[in-house]
């Protein structure tokens, strides 16, 4: 086994494997954990105090809230209100890393085929933070389990992540 191999291994266990995305910038590889790896409340309660004592820049979704708040360790930096999944189509829960990032992007599924995607940045599998142009319904889950926000706003965020970044998504 190589050694990075052994670093993916070791960062996302057994379970974890390789997900080649493909954009308009190229191609890229990203870590998938899978479903397996699903954290209960209470381990991402204690997912979050650990970040609270850190000086980690990190985001949290509040589902219940239709909240989104970039933090710095304990000290939040930016906080907007987004629209995540409908009861039909929800937004994933658990602790998750930014895996991949795309100025623009195509998204299509069931229903949806929608293009020029602006300022996107997957964390599990299809599931994304990315601006909507194409509603201003913002407080409300009205989307097929991304999480939309403004553009401005998820210009603001793409331009603050980086890759790896630690995504908290909460009721």
């Amino acid at each position: 086994m190589l050694a990075s191999q052994r670093h993916w291994l070791k960062r996302f266990g057994a379970g974890a494997f390789l997900s080649v995305i493909i954009s308009s910038a190229g191609l890229f590889c990203a870590p998938v954990v899978e479903s397996a790896m699903a954290l209960t409340n209470e381990e991402i309660a204690a997912r979050v105090a650990g970040f609270r004592q850190s000086s980690e820049r990190w985001l949290q979704i509040d589902l219940s809230s239709q909240r989104l708040i970039a933090w710095e360790g304990g000290t939040p930096v930016y906080a907007v209100i987004v629209s995540t999944g409908k009861p039909s189509t929800p937004t994933v829960t658990g602790v998750f890393e930014i895996q991949s990032m795309h100025r623009t992007a195509r998204m299509r599924g069931p229903g949806y085929d929608v293009p020029n995607v602006p300022w996107t940045m997957y964390f599990y599998r299809g599931y994304a933070i990315h601006g909507a142009y194409w509603h201003h319904n913002f407080g409300t889950p009205v989307s097929h389990g991304c999480v939309n926000v403004a553009v401005d706003h998820a210009q603001w965020l793409f331009n603050w992540a980086d890759l790896g970044t630690p995504v908290v998504v909460q009721h």
